[in-house]
């Protein structure tokens, strides 16, 4: 795992698990998350993997194996992207940007070699190179003149120049101001907030979306009928949900802990765990799980969640045994909306 030099900074303390080479704050998450709601400082990113992906055929390759429009893609624009299984599952997300002799991407810390090894497997004829690049790190930065969603606030610099970079641009928030925005602006991340069954539809990804990665004209790419069929026809099985957690317990749910209906929690059904398999009257239903968690400077504990599509919107949900309400982010009708009159 690379360490950030700016884990060197004052009052920085190193985030857990994936996260562990960056800061998950410098002192004061609050204010770190404030100053950036405020359109200052930036997060330090820089233990995300960057794929570099050169060649004069490298837009029209990306666009036949991805879920997004990749031919003509002006420079300087970034844009998300989805690598799905033939039955529509995500299997790599990565987001970059073209400038014009070469797409530099990011990915999740540890998905950057899977992301390598499956496009070298895909190369075939093209005229294409793709490579890591331990020497390029990762950035965020607020912009308030941009919408709400735009995730042109990322950029790459060199890994190098990470201390000069800070010194400028000041002051520094750590993932765990970061996360909170990221939450409350109903954005999943990869292998976090999604697992191994999740299609696009079930988590925002499509037009709409805090940041589409999936582009509904294009022409065909592997999972694409699943994802056309879901959108025009059916209902995502599963829909990603805002979830307000009850603040009276200070403490935040463990990423993976199940989501159970409240009402059977009160009434003393007992919820069980992912591998009893346990059913009837004795277990509480689970509907699904939660993935990130933050607390938000103004809307308190938050999380994002993975609920059936099934549950009602307005069910009181209970989250590592604390109430929680929902606020809708994928309609669970969504595909009702879009199906041609009769």
């Amino acid at each position: 795992m690379t360490t950030s030099p700016l884990l060197e900074l004052p009052g920085a303390v190193a985030g857990s698990g994936a996260d562990a080479g960056v800061a998950a704050h410098y002192g004061s998450f609050n204010n770190e998350q404030r100053s950036l709601a405020a359109g200052e400082g930036f997060v330090d990113l820089s233990h995300r993997d960057v794929v570099v992906i050169a060649g004069p055929d490298r837009l029209s390759w990306l666009h036949s194996l991805t879920s997004q429009a990749f031919e003509g893609l002006a420079s300087g624009v970034w844009t998300a992207a989805l690598v799905l299984s033939p039955t529509g599952h995500v299997e790599h997300h990565f987001m970059g940007v073209d400038d014009g002799t070469a797409f530099t991407a990011w990915t999740e810390p540890g998905y950057g070699g899977l992301l390598v090894d499956y496009l070298e497997k895909m190369r075939f004829w093209s005229d294409v190179t793709v490579d890591l690049s331990p020497e390029l790190a990762v950035v965020w930065r607020p912009s308030l003149d941009a919408p709400e969603a735009d995730p042109g606030r990322y950029s790459f610099v060199p890994r190098s120049s990470l201390p000069v970079f800070a010194e400028a641009a000041g002051p520094a928030a750590g993932l765990w101001a970061f996360d909170a925005l990221r939450i409350a602006r109903g954005e999943p991340r990869f292998g976090v907030d999604t697992d191994a069954r999740t299609i696009p539809n079930e988590v925002g990804w499509l037009p709409g979306g805090p940041v589409a990665a999936v582009h509904l004209d294009k022409g065909c790419y592997r999972g694409q009928e699943t994802v056309a069929r879901v959108h025009t026809l059916g209902r995502p099985p599963r829909r990603l949900t805002l979830l307000h957690l009850d603040g009276s317990e200070n403490r935040l749910p463990a990423s993976g802990a199940p989501i159970h209906l409240a009402t059977d929690v009160l009434a003393g059904v007992r919820p069980i765990a992912l591998d009893e398999g346990a059913s009837g009257p004795s277990a509480a239903r689970e509907v699904g799980f939660v993935g990130s968690s933050a607390r938000h400077h103004e809307l308190g504990p938050i999380a994002l969640g993975l609920l059936k599509r099934n549950v009602p919107v307005e069910a009181v949900l209970s989250v590592d045994g604390m109430p929680a309400a929902q606020e809708v982010l994928v309609d669970p009708e969504v595909g009702l909306h879009v199906r041609p009159l009769r």
